[in-house]
Parts: structure tokens; sequence; C-alpha cells
């Protein structure tokens, strides 16, 4: 995967980093081979301990145009990692995954949208490429 830190142009649209944030590593190459069909600077991080290393370079999390959290072993993840997340990138959208019973009840916040767990990577390009598109999807 590209680690992109800067702004890529392609064709007419911009395009910013986006960290997915996956514990299952089948699951996670499926999912970031799907957005890197559209997008540029797709990263991954295995764990929550991981993507808080990459959200604390500046010059990558000030870029960021998404994080995708899917984590769904035992440890910080599920709406707990999605607030803290949240907390530290505000105004940054969050495309949570739910682990299997969440629905997106469980995921409050204006810059927080629900999948459920078993969502198709073209599902999930979908939503990314939609959120994305959002005038607002950076907002501070």
């Amino acid at each position: 995967m590209a680690e992109v830190y800067n702004l890529v142009s392609r064709g007419e649209r911009i395009f910013r980093p986006i960290l997915v944030v996956d514990d299952d590593p089948f699951r996670a190459f499926a999912r970031c081979a799907a957005l890197e069909t559209v997008f540029y600077g797709v990263a991954r991080a295995a764990n929550a301990a991981e993507a808080f290393i990459r959200l604390d370079e500046p010059a990558f999390a000030g870029n960021l145009v998404l994080v995708i959290a899917g984590l769904n072993l035992p440890g910080l993840a599920g709406p707990a990692f999605v607030r803290e997340v949240a907390a530290r990138l505000p105004g940054t959208p969050i495309l949570a995954l739910g682990r299997a019973g969440e629905t997106a009840e469980d995921y409050p916040g204006r810059q927080v949208c629900f999948l459920p767990q078993d969502a198709s990577p073209q599902e999930i390009l979908a939503a990314a490429t939609e959120i994305e598109a959002r005038p607002q999807a950076r907002v501070a």
C-alpha cells in the first residue's frame, strides 16, 4: 500500500489519505484493495495502538480524509475506539464497521457513519466515496 502524506491529484479530484484500522489481515487486504481502486494514500493499522501512532504523525493525520474502524479482537475496539479517534481528530469522518450485534445507535456522533461488520469491500468503497465527496467531509 502506498504511503502518501501530501495531497495527491488523480484526474480532476484530490485525494488525501484514508486510514483503515482492521485487525483481520484478510479483510483488511480486501478492503484496502477496493479503496485503492479510487483513492490514493490508503494506509492500514492492525490495531488501536498502531492507529494512534499514525494519528500522532501531524503530516499524516492533518491530511486524513477518513478513518475506517473495523477492529474486532479484544482490547480497545468498537465504540470506545471510535470515540477516542473522534476526540483526537474532531471533524474527520469515521466509518465504523460494527462488530456482531452492534448497530448504528452504538456509534453516535455527527462525524461517524456506520456499516455492519459483514459489509463487502464494495459497500465500504461506496460509503467512503460518498463520505469523501461531502462538502463537510472535514468539519473543523
